[in-house]
Parts: C-alpha cells; structure tokens; sequence
C-alpha cells in the first residue's frame, strides 16, 4: 500500500471552506452585528475605509457547536469507578441531586460570564451578509462605455496544483482506466486464489496432484501480491487539479443621485435618518457595478451639488421647493452622465414638506424627465416619531406625498415609504429591494 506525505506548504486561503462553514453556522449572530454596524459607516465607504471589512463580536455561546451528551437524569448504567473499595456488583445507591455538574467560580452580580468572540469580515462577506436576499429592479446594463476587470474562469484540468485544487472525479477515473489497463489484480481475485489454498492446506490426506496444485497457487498468490504492490491503486500520473486563468470581465457604471432636503424642518434626527438609507443603497450598488459613482445634492429654496460632510452636516436655513433639486439633477446628467452609457439611480428624502403649487412640478419633472432615463429612484419621507397615523396610512399626507403617489402609479421603478424611527430603515430597504418574482417583474 503506498503512503502519500504531501511536503508541499500549505496554499493561501486553504481554510476558506472552514470559514464559511463557520459564518453559515453563526450566521444569525453576525448578521445582527452587521446590521448594528451601519449608523457608524461612511456613505463612500466603510467606517475605516472604502476597502476595509468590519470586526464583529458575537456572543461565544454562538460558536458553540451541538453534541450528543449523555444526560444525568434517568437512564439505566453501569460504570467501574477506580479506587472502589466499599461496593461490589449489585449493590444499590442513591442517584446524586442536582444538575449536569457545578462551576467553580462565583458569578458577578451583572452582565454576562462570558467575553464575546471577535473576528474580521472581509468585505465581500460583509456585504454579502448585509445584502442577502436583495437584488436591483429593473437594472439595465449599458454597453456603450464599460470599465475592464481581471477575473478568473475555469480553463481545464492540470498535473499539478494545489491539494485544494484537486479534482476528486477525474482523479478516480485516470486510477480505474490505469488499473484496467495494466490488470491489477482486484480483491475478488485474491480473496478466491486464497480460499483455495485453504482448502487445499486443511485436506488430511493430500495426493501429489493436489500437493503441486497447492503449490502452484502459492506462487499464482505470491506474484499477484507483487503486481498489486506494482500497480498502486494511486499513482501521482493519475492525479488532476482544476485549473483558472485570468479573464478580462466588463462592467457597467452606475451613479447614484443623494437628493435631501436641509431647510430648518430637517433637524439630525431627520438628517441620520436619510443618511443610513444612503449608506445602505451606496454599499448595495457597489456590489452590482464595478465603477459608480454618488452625487449629493441638498436643497431649501435652491439647490447645489456638494460633498457628503457638507450634506450630512452643515447648517442652512430657508424655504423648501423641492423641484430646485430635480432640476439640478437633471442638469447634472446632461452635463456628466449621458443616460446611455450610465445606469443613474435616485434616492430622496424629505420630510415632507413642499412650498405652494411645486408639487405639481415634481410630478411633471419625475414623469418627463428623470424617471424615463432612471433604472430606479426611491422617495423616502420621514415623519415624527409621534405621527403613527402616517405610517399605516398611506392615503394620508401632505402635496408632495400625494404628487408622487400619483407618479408610483405610472412608473413601476419608482417606489415611495415612510420612517419615523432608525428600526425602520433596513426592514423598509429590504422591502425596496426584495428579489421579485417573474410575475411581479413584468
């Protein structure tokens, strides 16, 4: 039997499949870490940096894997302790109270005995925690510009590689053409060779015949023993490895435009609000498209284009008409994103609020302008905590509200709801961006 010792070092990410088993196992506990990680990220990136993963800490007794124990209550069993010198079999005793055992240590009067268990994301994985399940409607990939990537495809098989690499099939099937074609001898050959032998040993009474036919089936077996020593049953020529090469992939681009209103309504409360909306919709484009871009704009009585520190941050005070946002949107796409070679994405929040007749121009601008030429755009309108009536009333609302639920019932890549409070932000994300049906898709 030959032994196979495998020198070589270990190859990068060799342990890739224990870790996923092990983020599949504990995956209800990460995936609540994830969700609480996003209020502290950056909307371009994450918290330590667009290229960063996270560090999550979930709970120890979350890595705990099951096992079969026997339990200490009822049962019937029989054990030899050493040392016993007052008891012999059959004698009787009474079973110990109390539970499966007893620690050694005093527990403090609050929190938890146990530190929580801190590990890196990588952050593929992090977005693909976060995101699961969810998928862009309608997406549109645009062909006349597209940005090139180095990827990898499967381009064969090889002689050599990696353990991780090797292919189990193709390897059994080169050892079973091999040991046919050079007759190795099987198992079923030897098992009846030597079952005649025996029979031919355990006789009383020989005759010469039966003596040289014993003797010629020790030497069939003895060179049977030599063949199948020979002609191994693996042998390095029949091993396979799966091979990849690199590949050009193209990818689309995609723009994201940030519309928020900053007039004196929109206090931080409003601000941090709209702002993991737009955390959650960057992160998730990123993963759609390899090149894309965010925009913010905000708005009062005027609109500008500025940079998130100043969107989510700075102090403006006037009116509110909402249309000096649409429009400025509109201006920047025909100044730096022409419709056929982006995929433009859009995504308001407001709390509302509109100054006189501007509602109707919304209206006309979404219908005519930014929605024939957008692959999704999501109003998101922030009410007060106390105004539930809102929330499970969809009838409900102010002009602007009702503007654009008259737009929602002409274009089916527009989508509009209400929040009133940070728990409602990702439930109402995942509602947007649920993965439809066929049906529901035409």
């Amino acid at each position: 039997m030959h032994h196979f010792i495998d020198r070589r070092r270990n190859p990068k990410g060799k342990s890739l499949g224990n870790r996923q088993r092990f983020l599949r196992r504990t995956k209800g506990h990460v995936k609540e870490m994830v969700d609480k990680s996003v209020r502290e990220r950056s909307v371009k990136g994450g918290a330590e940096g667009p290229d960063t993963g996270e560090r999550v800490t979930i709970p120890v007794k979350g890595i705990k894997e099951p096992r079969l124990a026997q339990s200490p209550q009822g049962g019937f069993r029989q054990r030899v302790y050493p040392g016993n010198k007052d008891f012999v079999v059959g004698d009787r005793f009474k079973r110990p109270q109390g539970g499966a055992g007893q620690g050694g240590r005093e527990g403090s009067d609050s929190g938890e005995g146990e530190d929580g268990f801190s590990f890196n994301l990588t952050r593929e994985e992090y977005l693909q925690i976060l995101f699961d399940g969810l998928e862009l409607p309608d997406m549109i990939k645009k062909n006349t510009v597209e940005t090139e990537t180095i990827g990898t495809r499967r381009a064969g098989l090889t002689t050599a590689g990696t353990p991780n690499n090797l292919n189990l099939i193709r390897t059994m099937r080169n050892s079973l053409g091999r040991r046919i074609a050079l007759k190795r001898p099987s198992t079923r050959e030897f098992e009846e060779l030597e079952d005649r032998i025996l029979a031919l040993e355990a006789l009383d009474s020989p005759t010469a015949n039966e003596l040289q036919l014993l003797k010629d089936l020790q030497a069939e077996l003895e060179v049977l023993r030599r063949k199948r020593k020979v002609v191994g049953y693996i042998d390095p020529l029949d091993l396979r490895y799966d091979t990849h090469v690199p590949e050009k992939i193209r990818n689309s681009q995609a723009v994201v435009f940030c519309l928020m209103d900053v007039s004196g309504s929109m206090q931080e409360r409003e601000k941090d609000l709209a702002k993991r909306f737009f955390i959650l919709l960057n992160l998730f484009l990123e993963r759609a498209y390899e090149h894309s871009e965010i925009v913010f704009v905000r708005h009062t009585h005027h609109a500008q284009e500025v940079d998130e520190e100043t969107f989510f941050y700075a102090r403006e005070t006037g009116g509110t008409i909402v249309s000096t946002a649409l429009t400025e949107m509109e201006k920047i796409i025909e100044d730096r994103y022409p419709p056929d070679e982006w995929n433009i994405y859009g995504a308001q929040a407001s709390d509302g609020e509109n100054f006189g007749n501007d509602s109707a121009k919304c209206e006309a601008l979404l219908n005519s302008v930014l929605l024939p030429i957008c692959q999704y755009y999501a109003y998101v309108e922030i009410v007060p905590e106390s105004d539930t009536a809102l929330l499970n009333d969809p009838g409900a609302g102010g002009d602007l509200w009702h503007s654009y639920r008259r737009v929602k019932e002409h274009w089916p890549n527009f989508q509009m709801l209400r929040v009133s409070e940070p728990a409602h932000i990702y439930p109402m994300f995942r509602e947007l961006f649920a993965k439809r049906s066929a049906g529901d898709a035409a």
